[in-house]
């Protein structure tokens, strides 16, 4: 019978494993070539994977909810006809929880760069990649790791599992001997945990009628990730005000004829970009990330949109080579991502390599905002509402007052790298070139 090894595909450059989600397909199914067999999720997106072959699934390697890594064989189709009957299929399916345990605890076990010496254990319990970084970044030892009631399946460590075990084990080490043991703070900054300061969230307690409701699995990341920004970077905002007056007149002007060329909405945000795009060719130490002591300046101008999800989630979409395309490219490029992003559809790349990123929260009525960094970049820029006000209006014949379109522009920087002169120039660059706009342009 021919076997055909389905592996998990590399889903993006920074991606290296995947949390198996849902099996769109079960044992004895019959499988086409690009089929959806698998959902799965990472750091940046959930996604459908489709299958690269035809045949019939005989085997899962790994379950709901299994943590697996690039290039992992997930799952075994056979080519075989005889391999849909009822027969074959049964064995595979009474044997299919045992496999990730053999599959994935080769790797593991080999290669002494993924994990320390401290954490191989000889229990015969399988603990994912992601246990095992977590125990090596938190120099858990093999025995603790053999203490820990596992809440997976057949009784498997979970992050979760681990987590909890942190919090019990580093509790009384910070109360008896705090200054004699930094390395077991939970203090996620070089400082905090150099000064032995050990942060815990608050543990909040129900009152009668209140609801509880579970974070979803996207939720959390993001609770992840804008924690850990704000400890890493210390944050500065410098805010402008732009009239763009001009902008909302010739848009007003063109977007009913573009809709019916293209076929679709022209919003401001490819102004928004183009604004961004220009300015960070003008202060190019905006676009950077920091390594250590190091500072990488990007190459490419890589402009996310933080976008919502119908959840009530965020996403960033990313638009890769800003600089290099017109406001029709741009609109289109935008439109795309948006839509994917609405019905779940962005692909793992499409999140990847963003060198800075923009959030309009003038979308949902906000004058202006205090925007948390996407690591690892070093600034962010919050758009707020375009609204009419009364400005003072200079001529040669004097000032008057008149109606103007004005909205604020908020710029959130890494004061690591980016002082207040640099992070304020380039916010008022960008909001220079909105009010320079050309009433004249066409696309």
């Amino acid at each position: 019978m021919a076997e055909i090894e389905i592996r998990l595909p590399k889903m993006g450059e920074s991606v290296t494993e995947a949390t198996i989600t849902n099996w769109l397909k079960n044992i004895g199914d019959a499988v086409a070539i690009d089929e959806p067999l698998v959902e799965v999720a990472t750091d940046k997106v959930d996604n459908e994977l489709p299958s690269e072959a035809a045949g019939t699934l005989i085997k899962i390697l790994f379950e709901k909810d299994q943590v697996a890594q690039v290039g992992d064989v997930i799952a075994i189709l056979s080519t075989d006809g005889a391999g849909a009957t009822s027969a074959p299929a049964a064995a595979p399916s009474n044997n299919a929880a045992p496999a990730p345990t053999q599959a994935a605890a080769t790797p593991a076990s080999t290669p002494e760069a993924q994990a320390p010496a401290a954490i191989k254990t000889n229990d015969g319990r399988f603990y994912s990649p992601l246990v095992r970084t977590i125990a090596q970044k938190e120099n858990i030892s093999a025995a603790e790791l053999a203490q820990i009631a596992g809440s997976g399946q057949e009784g498997r460590v979970t992050k979760k599992d681990v987590l909890a075990f942190l919090e019990t084990r580093q509790a009384p080490a910070a109360q008896t001997a705090p200054s004699s043991t930094p390395a077991a703070s939970t203090a996620p900054t070089a400082a905090a945990a150099s000064s032995g300061i050990q942060i815990k969230e608050p543990v909040v307690i129900a009152n009668a009628g209140d609801e509880i409701i579970e974070m979803d699995r996207m939720r959390k990341l993001i609770a992840e990730h804008m924690v850990m920004s704000v400890h890493v970077s210390p944050h500065v905002t410098s805010y402008v005000e732009a009239d763009v007056t001009t902008i909302v007149k010739w848009r007003d002007r063109i977007k009913n004829d573009f809709k019916k060329r293209e076929g679709e909405n022209f919003t401001f945000t490819p102004i928004f970009i183009e604004a961004v795009a220009k300015a960070i060719k003008d202060f190019p130490m905006i676009n950077v990330s920091v390594s250590g002591t190091n500072i990488i300046k990007r190459k490419d101008i890589n402009i996310g949109m933080a976008a919502a999800l119908p959840s009530g989630n965020l996403i960033v979409p990313v638009i890769k080579n800003a600089d290099r395309m017109n406001l029709v490219g741009l609109a289109k490029t935008v439109n795309e991502l948006a839509n994917n992003a609405r019905n779940n559809k962005l692909k793992p790349d499409d999140t990847q390599n963003g060198t800075f990123t923009f959030t309009n929260v003038g979308t949902f009525g906000s004058l202006m905002g205090t925007p948390i960094i996407n690591q690892p970049q070093v600034a962010i820029l919050a758009l707020g509402a375009i609204r009419k006000v009364a400005a003072v209006i200079e001529t040669p014949d004097g000032d008057f007052i008149g109606i103007r379109h004005k909205m604020f522009l908020s710029h959130s920087y890494d004061h690591r790298v980016v002082d207040g002169a640099l992070g304020g120039q380039f916010v008022r660059r960008v909001a220079d070139y909105l009010e320079a706009f050309d009433p004249e342009t066409t696309l």
